[in-house]
């Protein structure tokens, strides 16, 4: 199992959950965070952190976030590690709950 950083994260960005992770396993791109699932130890620390609720252990992922483990995979491969927390995206809290942000989504 892994955990799994969906869409509520685009264009918010908090870094609370990059504090609590035991292993460095975020990277961050532009305005998103995504979770390797090759190095995440599934320690469920990060989930209750994540102000925005974005983060889903891989078999309770919404069925319309299911594409987000893909792209973590994907994307952690690209994007460096992040492992101390910083501001969140300046207008994080308009765009925390707006639904269908992944056209926003920065590579």
């Amino acid at each position: 199992m892994t955990y799994v950083v969906s869409e509520n994260c685009i264009k918010c960005k908090y870094t609370d959950c990059v504090d609590v992770c035991p292993v460095d396993c975020f990277h961050e791109g532009p305005n998103f965070l995504v979770i390797d699932p090759e190095e995440c130890i599934d320690c469920t620390l990060c989930e209750p952190e994540c102000p925005a609720e974005a983060i889903f252990a891989d078999d309770d992922l919404p069925a319309d976030q299911a594409e987000y483990l893909a792209l973590n995979a994907e994307l952690s491969r690209e994007w460096p590690v992040i492992n101390e927390s910083k501001d969140p995206q300046e207008d994080a809290e308009e765009w925390d709950g707006v639904e269908g942000k992944l056209k926003y989504l920065e590579r």
